[in-house]
């Protein structure tokens, strides 16, 4: 199978040189976008975003008690506190839709149940505080209080329609996992460390990240002028706790574990990256396909338009915060309430270069399930939201 993959790898890019017409101006065009993407990704988000969530999820395989994660994302947790944690961990974790996915993975492979393990994974880049008050803002305080709503809403029953449609799986993976029925944590790593560890690589992750707010959120635009100091600090005092807490097999195991995930994300990420650029193009960037006829085909709020806007936002990748403007104008051009909310509903919580690092995760029949889920709940959102606004 791997022979046949890589021989049907080396056919596509031959056929791509062949016939793609590198001539022509929308293909030098949408090349061009495909590269400036990735460049921007690199220089404002592996960096800042993806490291440390490498380093966080790392942390999570290694020193997160096996206990603590059992009792509150586990199969046989109470499903109330685990989707309810769950589901409003992105106002914690403000981050976007591949920032999220190292978290993901550590903690469903640490023996998070698949239904909790979803909820965050759609949780953590949707519901971002600011992104929610910044929509108000902007966008109107209507439309920012239904999203926050309905991500909310969103996050739990996707994931509880993927705990009950893949129940009896869940079950083979428990059962054949034996560290995923401990009942009582072994591990001789103190959880008042682990908590303080965590908290400071969060907080380093967060203070990183604070974007700059409208001129009227005083204490929001304080803490970014200083977020390099407060960074500095939690980094030096991280620096501490590790010479003080943990010896060297401790953070060898962290650095093998970060550099697991990493291997198994990045690359795919990256390309997923430039595949978005190519086709979709950076915000107010024409690439392959023009945005214009995404505009004309997202107006008032049918059926097919709310379903258009739930597939454009699933493909396109947001970073934190972009999405925004982004709808600012395509509302300008006369999109509907109905397929925004869509949108802004689909598009921070999946992106092209996520669904296939999530196919990776998960593998390819319950990664479709919950990238098809997430299409049509907000298609049906939307076309509420567009009757009753």
């Amino acid at each position: 199978m791997k022979e046949r993959t890589k021989l049907l790898l080396i056919i596509t890019i031959f056929l791509g040189a062949y016939f793609i017409p590198f001539g022509n101006i929308r293909i030098q065009q949408s090349i061009n976008e495909a590269f400036l993407i990735l460049h921007d990704y690199a220089r404002h988000h592996i960096i800042l975003c993806l490291i440390p969530a490498f380093f966080i999820a790392g942390g999570i395989a290694v020193f997160l008690s096996q206990d603590a994660v059992l009792k509150y994302f586990g199969a046989n947790a109470k499903k109330w506190i685990s989707y309810s944690i769950a589901s409003i961990s992105g106002t914690i974790l403000a981050v976007c839709s591949c920032t999220v996915l190292p978290l993901f993975a550590g903690i469903y492979k640490r023996g998070a149940g698949l239904g909790p393990a979803v909820a965050f994974l759609y949780s953590g880049p949707a519901i971002n505080v600011l992104a929610i008050i910044l929509t108000a803002k902007v966008l109107g305080m209507e439309l920012g209080i239904a999203r926050a709503f309905g991500a909310i809403a969103f996050s739990i029953i996707i994931g509880l329609l993927m705990h009950f449609i893949f129940i009896k799986e869940e079950n083979k993976r428990i059962e054949s996992n034996e560290s995923f029925k401990i009942e009582q944590d072994t591990s001789s790593f103190p959880l008042y460390k682990s908590i303080v560890f965590f908290a400071l690589m969060i907080g380093i992750l967060v203070f990183m990240n604070w974007g700059k707010a409208e001129s009227s959120y005083y204490i929001w635009n304080f803490i970014y002028s200083v977020k390099w100091y407060i960074s500095a600090m939690l980094f030096v005092i991280l620096l501490l706790v590790l010479k003080s807490w943990f010896s060297k097999e401790n953070i060898k195991n962290w650095f093998d574990s970060t550099w697991g995930f990493s291997k198994q994300i990045l690359p795919l990420l990256l390309v997923g990256v430039m595949v978005s650029g190519f086709l979709l193009g950076r915000p107010g960037h024409e690439s392959l396909i023009p945005s214009k006829w995404i505009s004309s085909l997202v107006g008032g709020n049918s059926l097919f338009a709310n379903f258009f806007a739930s597939v454009a936002g699933a493909l396109m990748y947001f970073a934190t915060l972009t999405e925004i403007p982004i709808l600012q104008g395509l509302i300008g051009n006369g999109m509907g309430k109905g397929p925004a909310l869509a949108l802004l509903l689909a598009g921070p919580a999946l992106s092209l270069p996520s669904m296939l690092v999530i196919r990776s995760i998960l593998g390819t029949k319950k990664a479709s399930v919950y990238i098809i889920l997430v299409i049509i709940m907000a298609t049906i959102c939307g076309i509420i939201y567009g009757n009753i606004s």
